[in-house]
This record gives structure tokens, C-alpha cells and sequence, in this order.
């Protein structure tokens, strides 16, 4: 467009400045998508190992030679980011989930300025390094996944400042280090996952997280005790494959929506309380590979239990089965395996397998080897059919337990001599 030439100097040098405003706006209405949020993706992608961007992956697709709210889905920028209108005419990232397609990179020189993101999810690739502090700046987000990396170092603090999360996933990666107790600061927080890293120390309190339902920090080495205070919103817990000692803490039996508890592979001891097996919704508990040496009996026997799977195997437990167990409603998978449990079967195990009476969950999985039980098959096993039910008695002093029966298969019963020398228990 040219200026025309009856105009003077001082008119022309103003018919130009208006030339130029009026492109830079028409250019503006133009871009869809705010410019600090175009020069957030750019940096994700220049801050990636340009090998690891393989063709037919979403960031492989992203052209910023056009704008990308406007087109997306489009063949230049297909996936990996989702944007809302914030006003009648800018757009705003609110969404930026990579796909699994094995992006490397670090993420520290990212500066993250994406006030309107909701949910980032960079989960199943290759990325490396720290996890940046500058992730404090996603003040929106409630949705954050890092899931299956290689992140390394430990586990900022700054994320406690995300009071609108509601989901954090750091599991799968080589983290180290103490858990952070600005966490307890994310009130909002529904579901905590680090599972699968190098964490150590003792587990924060975490009593404020009053919204938290899940909470998964198994296969770390965390130590010390199960903390005192744990949210009473709790459903699932999953604490495995640590180094925790002491006992289970009475504050469980607060917990009156927890269904699923697995404290498995660790080093407590004492008694397994009997307050467990009158929790109002415990479905699953998983003790095994412990150092209990007891069982507590619960006042009501069981029978208000909602228990439907009991794994206690590979403890120190001593005495006779509990009588209680099989008394418990809906209990039906019981592994006792490999404690230093003595005298009969009691018939009333025998008979929740094979004839379990009305209303009373028969047990479809009944493992007992690797003890010291003595004595007759109950009558009751001796009709079971192989399939019918996973019944396990074999390494134990029982008399006459051929593996003819397929529940004395998978091993010898216990030679006499190692019988009579844990105890006058042969008959």
C-alpha cells in the first residue's frame, strides 16, 4: 500500500504510523492463541533431544509458522495441547498432554508461563534432569503427570505451592531424597502417586490433605514409622516394598472409608491389630513379608467385617489359625503361607471351601503351606475337586497328604524329625 504523493512530510510519516497499526492489529485479531502461551510450546519443543521427536509424533507436528489454537487438529499441529477462549478473541493453553512417544530432553530451562493450564501430563517418555521449581508457575493447574520418567533428584518444594492441584503423579522415575512437607499444603489434593522411586526418610504428615483418596509410595526406602496422622479421607493405601517399622498405628481404624491397605515388605512387627478385621469398609489387607508375630482376635469375631481378601503370609506368626477367620462374611482369598503356625486344621476352614452356608463367601483361595499344622486332611477338602478352589497345604507336618490331592501339590510335607523339633506337635 503506498502514501500518496500531495501529502506533506510530516502527513506522510503519519499515514504511515497508521498503515503500520492498523497491520499489527489486523495481525492480532488474527493470532487466536496468546503469544506468551506460543512461546511456551516453543520452548518445550527447543528444550527436547531433537532425535527423540520421531515423525508422526505430536510435537513433530507443531509448525509455529501458523498459530496453533487455530489450528489444531489440523495437519500441522495435531495433538498434544488443548485450548479454551478466555475472551471473545484470545485462546489460552489449558491442556498440554504429550503423547508416549519417547521425547528426551530436560525440562529445567523451561519457564513454564502458562497461568491458564489445568493439566500438564508428560507421563512415559525419556525426560531427565530435575524437576524445575519453575513448575510453581502453573498456578491453575489440578492435574500434574510425570509419570515413567527419568527425572532424578529430589522432589522440589515449590510444588507445595500448587494449592489447586488435584492429582500429582511422580511415580516411575529415580527420585530421591526426603518427601517434601510443603505437600501437606495442597489442600485440594485427591490422589498422590511416588511410587517406584529412591525416597527416603520418614513420610510427612499428611493429615491436612483432608480430599486425598489415594496414596501410593511403595517400592521406595522410606523408613521410620507409619505417621500418626493420616487423612481420614483415605480409601486406598499402598506403602509396600519399604523399609517401615513399628506397628500398624491405631489411627486406621479412623479411617472409615479405607477399603484397600498394603503395608507388604516391610519390617513391622508386634501384633497385627485386632482392630483391623472390625473396620467398618477394609475390603483388602496385605501384611505379608513382615515380622508379625501374633494375631489379635477382634471382639465381634469378624463377623461385621467387610474383609474379602487377607494376605499374612511370610511373617513370624505363631499359636493356632485363628479360629475367627473363617467366621468373617465375606472373606474369601486367605493366605497364611510360611509363618510357624501349629496343630489340626480347624474344620470350619475346611468347610467355608467346600460348604460355605447361605450368605457366606465360600473361600475360593485358601493357601496354608510352608507351617507347622499337624494332623488328618479335614473331611470336608477331601471331595474338592482340582479348579473348584486355590487350596495350597503343602510343607507341613499333615498326615497323609499325597499330591495325589491337587491342594498337596507344589511341595514334601515336612520331614518328622524338622516336625519334632519345632515342637510336641506329632499326635
Amino acid at each position: 500500500m503506498g502514501v500518496p504523493s500531495n501529502l506533506s512530510p510530516s502527513s506522510s510519516s503519519l499515514a504511515v504510523l497508521l498503515i503500520t497499526l492498523t497491520t499489527l492489529q489486523l495481525l492480532g485479531a488474527e493470532s487466536k492463541t496468546f503469544w506468551g502461551d506460543i512461546e511456551a510450546l516453543k520452548e518445550l519443543k527447543n528444550a527436547l533431544d531433537l532425535t527423540s521427536v520421531s515423525p508422526g509424533s505430536c510435537i513433530s507436528s507443531w509448525d509455529f509458522k501458523l498459530d496453533p489454537c487455530d489450528n489444531i487438529f489440523s495437519d500441522r499441529f495435531t495433538c498434544g495441547f488443548r485450548c479454551d477462549l478466555v475472551d471473545s478473541a484470545t485462546s489460552r493453553l489449558t491442556e498440554l498432554s504429550l503423547d508416549q512417544a519417547g521425547y528426551s530432553g530436560s525440562l529445567s530451562s523451561i519457564s513454564w508461563n502458562l497461568p491458564y493450564l489445568q493439566t500438564l501430563d508428560l507421563s512415559n517418555n525419556f525426560f531427565s534432569g530435575s524437576i524445575p521449581d519453575s513448575l510453581s508457575n502453573l498456578t491453575r493447574l489440578t492435574r500434574l503427570g510425570l509419570s515413567g520418567n527419568s527425572f532424578s533428584g529430589s522432589i522440589p518444594a515449590s510444588i507445595g505451592s500448587l494449592s489447586n492441584l488435584e492429582e500429582l503423579y511422580l511415580d516411575s522415575n529415580s527420585l530421591h531424597g526426603a518427601i517434601p512437607p510443603s505437600l501437606n499444603r495442597l489442600a485440594s489434593l485427591k490422589r498422590l502417586e511416588l511410587q517406584g522411586n529412591q525416597l527416603s526418610g520418614e513420610l510427612p504428615e499428611l493429615g491436612s490433605l483432608q480430599n486425598l483418596f489415594y496414596l501410593d509410595a511403595s517400592n521406595n526406602v522410606i523408613s521410620g514409622q507409619i505417621p500418626l496422622t493420616l487423612p481420614s479421607s483415605l480409601l486406598q493405601i499402598s506403602m509396600r516394598n519399604n523399609s517401615l517399622q513399628g506397628t500398624v498405628p491405631e489411627n486406621i481404624k479412623h479411617l472409615g472409608f479405607l477399603q484397600v491397605l498394603d503395608l507388604s515388605h516391610n519390617q513391622l512387627g508386634g501384633s497385627v491389630p485386632s482392630y483391623l478385621f472390625d473396620h467398618p469398609s477394609l475390603q483388602q489387607l496385605t501384611l505379608s513379608f513382615n515380622q508379625f508375630s501374633s494375631v489379635q482376635p477382634p471382639i465381634s469375631l469378624g463377623t461385621q467385617s467387610e474383609m474379602i481378601a487377607l494376605d499374612l503370609s511370610n511373617n513370624q506368626l505363631k499359636g493356632l489359625l485363628p479360629s475367627f477367620l473363617p467366621m468373617m462374611p465375606k472373606l474369601s482369598a486367605l493366605t497364611l503361607e510360611n509363618n510357624k503356625f501349629m496343630g489340626m486344621i480347624p474344620t470350619q476352614y475346611a468347610f467355608k471351601v467346600a460348604v460355605p452356608g447361605s450368605g457366606v463367601s465360600a473361600f475360593e483361595r485358601l493357601l496354608l503351606g510352608g507351617n507347622y499344622l499337624f494332623g488328618p486332611i479335614p473331611g470336608p477338602l477331601l471331595g474338592l475337586k482340582p479348579g473348584s478352589a486355590n487350596v495350597g497345604l503343602a510343607d507341613n507336618c499333615l498326615y497323609r497328604c499325597p499330591r495325589v490331592f491337587f491342594f498337596c501339590q507344589g511341595g514334601d510335607q515336612k520331614s518328622l524329625s524338622e516336625c519334632r523339633s519345632f515342637g510336641p506337635i506329632i499326635p
